[in-house]
């Protein structure tokens, strides 16, 4: 089923979902391979490559972020305490607000120094910002931070989804999977928010 039902996401949720999760696994490398290579063609076609991820996971986050608002996520399992309850959001927030800020910022800094921001070589951008090698400085500074935030966050909320699957064994993981039973038998009954 192409849309989120009230116990499970649906096909589209899960395609963004596991798609922006792959190609932020891709972008890490590329930033970490892109930093350590000395100035050279090698460099530049590398970071040129995370910077057309960047802006890919950019329009990725923010379509899946529409098809969420306009389609209701699945309710919270109903044995999660209040302050769970509130970290989920809390982390869902925010990785949503670093999936857009972390292209955003790079965009800027790319901006700032001159370099120009193109999609694959298909099209190029505009710049957001005038030369500036302050802000330059100043953005590379944010992006780190933000990529260290971002991080955190996943791996906050690759472990609560470890927790439920193997702790509390209730269907917040699989109901994320493709290809997966729509609800296990005993599983605990959701709520909605």
């Amino acid at each position: 089923m192409l849309r989120n039902t009230p116990a499970r996401w649906g096909a589209l949720s899960q395609l963004l979902h596991w798609l922006i999760a792959a190609l932020i696994a891709v972008q890490v490398a590329l930033g970490l391979v892109g930093v350590a290579l000395p100035l050279s063609m090698a460099k530049l076609a590398t970071l040129a490559r995370h910077k057309s991820l960047g802006i890919t996971i950019l329009a990725l986050v923010l379509i899946r972020l529409l098809w969420r608002l306009s389609h209701p996520a699945p309710a919270l399992p109903a044995n999660l305490k209040p302050y769970e309850r509130r970290l989920a959001r809390l982390t869902h927030a925010s990785l949503y607000g670093l999936l857009i800020a972390l292209p955003l910022t790079g965009w800027i800094m790319s901006s700032a120094r001159g370099f120009p921001v193109s999609w694959f070589n298909l099209f190029q951008l505009p710049n957001l910002v005038t030369r500036s090698v302050p802000l330059y400085h100043a953005m590379i500074r944010v992006h780190i931070a933000l990529a260290v935030a971002l991080g955190l966050i996943l791996a906050l909320h690759v472990a609560a989804a470890i927790k439920h699957h193997f702790v509390l064994k209730d269907d917040t993981l699989r109901r994320m999977l493709p290809g997966t039973a729509p609800a296990r038998a005993g599983a605990p009954e959701t709520i909605k928010e």
